[in-house]
């Protein structure tokens, strides 16, 4: 049996540092967002109580979306890789397949990547007797959506507790201590991973989180 092309690649963990943590920012900023625009909308005796609702449900929301696009994105990239073993199989001329394969090459990749490499890539594309018939997804990529909900949900979480718990004006400055905290560790660990300044990153990323929170409070949150 020929490779499943559209499956059987290298696939990158659930919890990378970099999609991951990127994604759990997006949440916080969201999170952020709303809190600010409700409690400007907001009062009463109910007002912590909704607004713990409205962050729980944008970061429910959020996590759902992000899941289905990871999903979308994933079928995407399969049904292009089979499209272009398809077309590399089906030219005739050598030339022009290992042009198509030089196109997919980004960055610094093109230029590290020789012909002749190519060229073995190109043979054994050719060379496959069939290829899939379409794209799917698999067990392991339902998954991996779901660790992608629940990471963005339970992430977020405790930006939004606070208002279960304490008076309005104490759970605001709360929520946006730890969304603060939260977003320091995210650029900590963005930092540690790319091999740079971990504090750095944090502090740039902590910075970018008061600056929204400061404009939140400007509009009225």
């Amino acid at each position: 049996m020929p490779p499943d092309l559209a499956t059987n690649e290298p696939r990158e963990p659930v919890l990378s540092p970099v999609e991951r943590v990127c994604e759990l920012c997006f949440g916080l900023f969201m999170a952020l967002t709303f809190v600010g625009a409700v409690s400007a909308a907001t009062a009463g005796a109910d007002a912590g109580r909704l607004m713990f609702y409205t962050a729980l449900g944008c970061n429910l929301a959020w996590g759902l979306a992000d899941a289905v696009m990871y999903l979308v994105r994933t079928l995407t990239q399969r049904a292009r890789r089979l499209r272009l073993a398809a077309a590399i199989r089906a030219d005739a001329d050598p030339a022009r397949g290992l042009r198509r394969l030089k196109a997919e090459l980004t960055g610094v990749i093109w230029t590290l990547v020789g012909d002749a490499e190519l060229e073995a890539v190109r043979a054994r594309l050719a060379a496959l007797p069939q290829l899939p018939p379409k794209p799917h997804l698999t067990g392991p990529d339902y998954v991996a959506a779901a660790g992608i909900f629940v990471l963005v949900v339970l992430g977020t979480f405790p930006v939004a507790l606070p208002f279960l718990f304490l008076a309005t004006p104490t759970a605001l400055l709360v929520s946006r201590v730890l969304t603060l905290a939260m977003l320091f560790a995210c650029g900590l660990a963005l930092g540690r991973y790319a091999g740079g300044g971990g504090w750095k990153s944090g502090l740039a990323m902590t910075v970018v989180g008061v600056a929204l929170t400061a404009a939140i409070i400007a509009l009225g949150g």
